[in-house]
Parts: structure tokens; sequence; C-alpha cells
């Protein structure tokens, strides 16, 4: 068996801004896809179904992202472990790494299956999901909570694919499942006539196709990081370590969800047409943050590899170029969105209370999206310089501390939509500061 059949996907040599790159535009077209097909159903939901589906569909954005994104933590910890080993040229444990992962990913699937589907009602009640919206987002959570498995075990699949350097191959199956959804989308909805249950439906279904196609590729390839259903069980030592570096990224993406879920209850308390227009502006931030996932996820596999092989020198160039790229692509996609604002959000729904809330919130937040990328790309840094602990403890501060104490006071007295758009640029120059700081403290300890 070999270690790797394509040398090329290796990040250890080569040009530097040439390697992150083309690591990088595979993610960012695999996420452009995915963000579309996640558009998709609101769009077919806003436009065919009517706004208080499309409040249906928002009301569960954060909660599917707290409870699934816990587990996604430990799939960036398991990458992370598994491209150190590769860089370290470490075949066994490479093996290791990889079973290891999927075991993690198994069980994880059950248990937020579980837990999804028997609490998806008490969840949406506490977030003050108001009652003419609660029983269809229960049901479209229930149903998105049942397939949750695909999305999993997908995440753990590519994670393993992307940990050596292959992006081109994650990004094949996505094209494929997206073009699924949108077909399902328009048979479930438009034909059959079916309500959020048809956009949960053609979601989950899409999510397990590209599951399928991912593993295949695992199960197939004749490099170390081939999976054997006979070797998939927990190897303690790799557990540490997937703990190590997943377990605080793990409370991080939770904290952060926890905190937008209380911001998404105080933008509940102004009605189903603010969710709506939160909701289409959401999608908008998913299409901006595009680079930011795609220079993320490269940034950590470029690291965790060069300093598996000891390449330090190689480290600090390549954290100078991905810093920079993120936050020039991030500005120009902001000022797009500014610009572009009361068109892009009536694209989901045209009712005028609908587009002035999405707008109001677009071009607040919209000019600040530097300071977005910077803080995510430098965690996605510390990350793969083994200190996963300094940006959770950052993101528990600025991100979630800071923001729940506003809301707890100012938002209790001052009860305004503006409060919910200008806590994020408030909060993400507040990390970005911080990061700062860190990046020269590890700098005089020669951590890079």
């Amino acid at each position: 068996m070999k270690l790797f059949s394509k040398k090329d996907n290796l990040m250890t040599e080569g040009s530097i801004a040439k390697k992150i790159i083309l690591f990088a535009i595979p993610i960012f077209i695999g996420q452009l896809f995915q963000q579309l097909y996640n558009t998709v159903d609101s769009l077919i939901v806003g436009n065919l179904i009517g706004s208080s589906a499309l409040a249906d569909v928002s009301a569960t954005g954060t909660l599917i992202f707290l409870v699934i994104g816990f587990f996604f933590g430990f799939s960036m910890g398991a990458g992370i472990v598994i491209a150190r080993e590769i860089g370290a040229q470490n075949k066994e444990n490479i093996s290791k790494a990889v079973h290891t992962a999927v075991a993690m990913g198994l069980v994880f699937s059950a248990v937020i299956t579980a837990v999804g589907v028997a609490f998806s009602p008490l969840m949406l009640r506490i977030m003050g999901t108001p009652q003419e919206v609660l029983p269809e987002a229960v049901l479209y959570l229930r149903i998105y909570f049942l397939g949750c498995s695909g999305l999993i075990m997908y995440n753990t699949f590519v994670g393993i694919l992307q940990a050596s350097g292959d992006s081109q191959h994650p990004l094949m199956y996505l094209i494929t499942s997206s073009f699924l959804n949108v077909i399902l989308d328009v048979v479930f909805i438009a034909v059959f006539k079916m309500g959020v249950d048809g956009a949960a439906l053609a979601t989950i279904i899409s999510q397990f196709v590209s599951m399928l196609l991912s593993l295949r590729r695992l199960v197939k390839t004749d490099e170390m990081i081939r999976v054997s259903f006979k070797k998939i069980r927990f190897h303690k030592s790799t557990v540490k370590e997937i703990v190590h570096f997943g377990f605080p990224t793990a409370i991080q993406g939770s904290i952060i969800d926890l905190a937008n879920i209380l911001i998404q209850s105080y933008v509940n308390s102004f009605g189903k047409d603010a969710m709506a227009g939160v909701g289409a502006y959401s999608k908008l931030e998913g299409f901006a943050f595009l680079p930011v996932i795609a220079f993320s996820m490269a940034m950590s596999t470029y690291i965790s590899q060069n300093l598996g092989a000891g390449k330090k020198d190689r480290v600090k160039k390549g954290m100078r170029f991905g810093l920079l790229s993120t936050a020039v692509s991030i500005e120009i996609i902001g000022v797009l969105v500014f610009i572009l604002a009361p068109l892009l959000i009536e694209a989901f729904n045209s009712d005028p209370q609908v587009v002035e809330f999405g707008v109001t919130r677009a071009r607040i937040t919209s000019l600040f999206f530097f300071l977005l990328g910077f803080s995510n790309v430098t965690s996605a840094i510390m990350r793969g310089l083994g200190k996963p602990t300094a940006p959770m403890l950052t993101m528990l501060i600025c991100w979630c501390a800071v923001r729940v104490i506003v809301f707890m006071t100012i938002g209790r007295v001052y009860h305004e939509f503006l409060l919910t758009c200008w806590i994020y640029p408030i909060t993400w120059a507040m990390s970005s500061v911080v990061y700062l700081v860190l990046f020269r403290r590890y700098k005089k300890q020669g951590v890079y």
C-alpha cells in the first residue's frame, strides 16, 4: 500500500502560494455549491410556500449548527492529527488516526440523531420561536436530524481526504449532491406540493449521496488513508490527540452557536418578518464567508503538514499569505453585498418588511467582513500550530460572553433590531485585537 500516489497533494514542498491556492479553490467551489443548494431551499420555500415557511426554516438554522457543529470540531481535530502524521510520513499512525476518526463519527451520528429528534420542540421553544411557525419548524428540524448522520459522516470522510491534501474529490461529490438537491427540491415542493418537509428531505438525501461517494473513494484508494471496515476502532493514543485538538474547537463552535441562538431569540421577538429577513441575509453571509472557509481549511492542513515535517520557515510564509488573501477576498465581497443588498434580499422574499430587516443587517455588517475573515483564519492557524485552546478562550470571551452580557443588560432596556446587527462587527474587532497580541507572543516563544 502506498503512502500517497500523488506527491502533488503534499503541501510540504513547492510554491507556497500555489499549494495554498490550488488546495483552497476546490474547497471554495465546493462550498459554493453547498451554499447554492442550501439557498435553493430558502428561495423555493420563500417564493413557493411563503414568508412563514421561510421563517420556519430560518428558525432551525442556529440549532442545527449548534448540535451538529459540536462534532465538526472533533472532525477538524482529527484532520489536524492526520495531516501532521502525513507530514511526518508515519504510516501506522496515519491509519490509526483515520479509523479512529471514522469510529468517532459513527458514535456522534447516533447520539446527535437521538438527541436532535427527541428535543427539537423543547429547543425551539427555549429559543422563543413564535407559536405560528413552531409546528412546521419542529417538523423540518426533526427530519433534518433523522438524516444528520449523512452530513456528519460526509464531513468525517472529507476531512480525511483534505488532510491528505486532496480537495478535488470532495468538490466533485459536492457538485453532484448540489444538482441532486435542486432536482429534489423542485420535485418535492413544486411538483408534489410538499412543504418544509420536502425541503428537509431533499437536503438529507443529497447529503447521504455525497457521503457515500466520499466513502467509496476512501475504501477503494490504495493510499494509507484507505478505510477498512475491519480496522474501525478507537485507538487510545489517537483519541487523546484528537480530543486535544478537537475538543477546544468543538467547544468554540458550540459557544459561538449558543451566542447566536441568544441573538436569534432576540430577533424572534421582532416577529416573523425579522426572522425571514435575517434568515435571507444569513444565506448571503454564507456565500460571503466562502473564501474564509476555503483558506481556513487550507491553512489548517498546510500548517499541520509543514509542522509535522519540521518546516517552520514555510509555516511563517504561508501564514502571511493566507491571512492577506482571506482579508482582501472577503472584503471585496463585503462591498458587493453592501451595494447589492436590496436586490439580493428581495430574491428570497419580496415582502417590504422582510427586505427592510435583511438590508439593515447586511449594510451594517458587510463592510466589516475583513475582521470576520481575519478572526476565523487566525483561529484555524492557531489550531494548526498546536494551540487550540487560545482561539477557544478568545471566542468564549469576545463572541459569547460579550454578546450575552450585552443582550442581558443593554438589550433589556434598548429593545432595538439594530443591536442584533452591530453586535457582530464589534465582537469581530475585539477578537481580531486579541489574535494580534497572541501572534506576537507566539512568535517570541518560537512557536512559529
